[in-house]
């Protein structure tokens, strides 16, 4: 196998085991039907989870590239990574 591929097979089996989980998978949703940066508070909030846990599920999304995280002052911002989702899954988001 070639660097590329052995690198894109790694991001395939991360992207596939963040949305293995129904939080996570949550947490997508929530984003994308939105469709606009939001706080991680507000994400928490929608998707009932708690401060503590939410933080693991938004590193696990942020570390396999499907969502974006931008931070002003102490606020984290965050939103979907339409070109991962496209390059690995396209037209996943649509059935959500």
């Amino acid at each position: 196998m070639t660097t590329n591929s052995v690198l894109d097979m790694e991001q395939r089996v991360k992207i596939f085991k963040a949305l293995a989980d129904p939080t996570r998978l949550e947490i997508v949703r929530t984003l994308h039907s939105n469709a606009k940066e939001m706080n991680c508070g507000e994400v928490g909030h929608l998707c009932e989870a708690s401060k503590s846990n939410t933080s693991y599920h938004f590193r696990t999304l942020r570390e396999a590239r499907l969502i974006n995280v931008r931070k002003e002052a102490q606020t984290k911002y965050m939103s979907i990574n339409k070109e991962t989702f496209h390059q690995y899954l396209p037209g996943f988001l649509d059935t959500l």
